[in-house]
C-alpha cells in the first residue's frame, strides 16, 4: 500500500495530480479541492489510496490521512466505488459527512452527482455509524458544498493552481454563477466539479 506521496507538483488537471517522487511521476485522482490546495513546482504531500483492478492500478490523492479513512470506508457501503467515494468528498468534507449520516441528512447526500433518494436512504442505512461520530461543533464549523461563498472560494482556488490569473478566474467564475445558483435553487448544492469543468470551456473559448 502506498500511504503517501512527496514531492514537487509536476502536472495539474481539473482531477489529477502529478506528483514527482523519486525521479518518477505518480498520477494521483483527487477532488477540486485538494487540487485547489496544490501550486505547480511546490512541494506537496497527499495521503493517497491504491485502487487495484484486474486492467488498472490507480491511486487516489487526499489532503490529509482524516479523508482517506473516510474514502476508504464509503467504500464499504454496497454500489460505493472508488469514484463516487470521491465524488462524495469533492462535494462534502469528512465531518459533513458524517453529520449528514448520523443525522440521516438525505439532501445532504442527493447534493452528490450520482445519488439519488433511494441511493441515499440506502447509504445512510448502510454507513450508519461506520465513519465515526462527528464533532458536536461540526453544525457551526463545516463549510457547506451550497452558498456563494465556499464554492466561489474553491473554484477560484482551483483555477488559480492550475495555472490561471486571478483576472481570469475571477471572470470565469463570473461565467458559471448562474449554472450553481440554478443548482442551489434546484434544492441541491453547487456542483464543484462539474463548475470547474465549464469555467475551463469558458476559459478555454475565451483564448
Amino acid at each position: 500500500m502506498i500511504a503517501f506521496v512527496s514531492g514537487p507538483v509536476a502536472a495539474l488537471t481539473p482531477t489529477l495530480a502529478v506528483i514527482e517522487v523519486g525521479g518518477v511521476g505518480m498520477a494521483v485522482q483527487c477532488t477540486p479541492n485538494t487540487i485547489a490546495g496544490l501550486r505547480m513546482g511546490e512541494q506537496a504531500k497527499l495521503a493517497t489510496s491504491l485502487v487495484v483492478r484486474e486492467d488498472s492500478l490507480t491511486l487516489y490523492g487526499f489532503a490529509d490521512d482524516d479523508e482517506r479513512q473516510v474514502f476508504e470506508l464509503l467504500q464499504t457501503a454496497s454500489g460505493v466505488g472508488p469514484r463516487l467515494a470521491q465524488a462524495m468528498l469533492g462535494v462534502h468534507s469528512p465531518d459533513a459527512l458524517r453529520l449528514a449520516v448520523e443525522s440521516g441528512d438525505e439532501k445532504a447526500l442527493t447534493a452528490v452527482p450520482g445519488i439519488g433518494k433511494k441511493g441515499a436512504q440506502k447509504l445512510l442505512l448502510e454507513l450508519k455509524g461506520k465513519l465515526g461520530a462527528a464533532p458536536a461543533v461540526v453544525g457551526a464549523q463545516r463549510v457547506p458544498a451550497a452558498g456563494p461563498a465556499p464554492w466561489t472560494e474553491q473554484l477560484s482556488a482551483a483555477l488559480i493552481g492550475l495555472g490561471y490569473a486571478s483576472r481570469e478566474a475571477e471572470e470565469a467564475v463570473s461565467a458559471v454563477t448562474p449554472q450553481a445558483e440554478a443548482a442551489i435553487a434546484a434544492g441541491g448544492s453547487a456542483p464543484v466539479p462539474q463548475l470547474l469543468r465549464a469555467a475551463l470551456q469558458s476559459l478555454n473559448r475565451a483564448r
